[in-house]
């Protein structure tokens, strides 16, 4: 797995470059100091990596491939996880169920290829009774779940890789603005020394967007804080005039019906923004009334 990155200037700040979590990586840098701005783009690269490889489902020599191949038994598990799994508990609780990394064995029936192959109910309902965060044992140094189970952190992952790489740039330069931004999901260290603000562009799922050709974008100041966006723009399946959304009911196995095309939410972090802008999907028609009632900031796209 390459580890190499870029960088380049751009006016007055610089921006280093990867690949990882299957999405483009920049880090944003404030001022002239190349010297600080390779250190930094280095050492976000490192912890990228570190927790795409030590998270990632795709891999059976990762912690979450221990758990997943666990066939019933307890696993050990360190603080980091348990404070990340604590984190997707919350996520269950206060979704009321409809947050669940349990879900991701959906995948196994749904394919979100921009087809019309939708999967049929008896494969659907075979897979729900492998779902149900509530069926785990948590605890703080380990993990039971029923033989079968299997645990998908891609909901939260690439947050929580944002918010890290953000503290270890604030922790190595506390006076410099970083943005970073993994593949949309945005967390800003600081205000700019002279302007304040990064300009961050929001895309717009157009409907009428099927050639291929750019979409239309809304741009976004921010200063501090976090940034992230969930939509189907890019995973969805078509049949009979009909767009079935990737963001999934666990409860029932089959897309949220009624719901935004793409939502964006602005918050203190990368992981709350990300979180709330799911958890607004899953409300389906009512995603807005879920977002107003949260009193944060959010663009709405039908």
């Amino acid at each position: 797995m390459s580890q190499a990155w870029k960088l380049r200037t751009a006016d007055d700040h610089f921006v280093g470059s990867f690949h990882c979590m299957a999405s483009p990586c920049e880090i944003l840098i404030d001022g002239t100091d190349e010297s600080l701005a390779r250190k930094l783009v280095a050492e976000a690269c490192v912890e990228a990596f570190r927790i795409e490889q030590k998270y990632s489902r795709y891999r059976d020599d990762n912690i979450i491939g221990l758990i997943n191949n666990a066939n019933g038994k307890p696993i050990a598990i360190d603080m980091e996880t348990y404070q990340l799994l604590q984190f997707a508990d919350t996520c269950f609780k206060i979704s009321d169920g409809l947050f669940d990394i349990t879900s991701g064995v959906l995948r196994k029936c749904w394919k979100f290829d921009g087809s019309d192959s939708l999967p049929n109910k008896s494969e659907v309902d075979t897979l729900k009774k492998l779902i149900g965060w509530h069926l785990i044992s948590l605890q703080e140094q380990s993990i039971t779940m029923p033989a079968g189970f299997e645990i998908d952190l891609g909901g939260i992952g690439k947050e929580y890789a944002v918010d890290n790489v953000a503290n270890l740039c604030k922790k190595l330069a506390p006076n410099t603005s970083v943005l970073v931004n993994f593949g949309g999901d945005i967390q800003v260290t600081r205000p700019r020394s002279d302007s304040a603000y990064w300009q961050v562009g929001i895309e717009s799922p157009d409907k009428e967007n099927t050639s291929g050709t750019p979409r239309s974008q809304s741009i976004l100041r921010i200063a501090n804080g976090g940034l992230a966006t969930s939509g189907d723009a890019n995973r969805y399946l078509l049949k009979n005039g009909v767009r079935y959304s990737h963001i999934l009911n666990p409860k029932t196995g089959f897309p949220i019906k009624g719901g935004p095309r793409s939502i964006t939410v602005a918050a203190d972090y990368c992981t709350q923004s990300g979180l709330l802008a799911t958890l607004a999907l899953l409300q389906g028609a009512n995603a807005e009334d879920f977002l107003k009632q949260q009193e944060v900031k959010y663009w709405c796209y039908w």
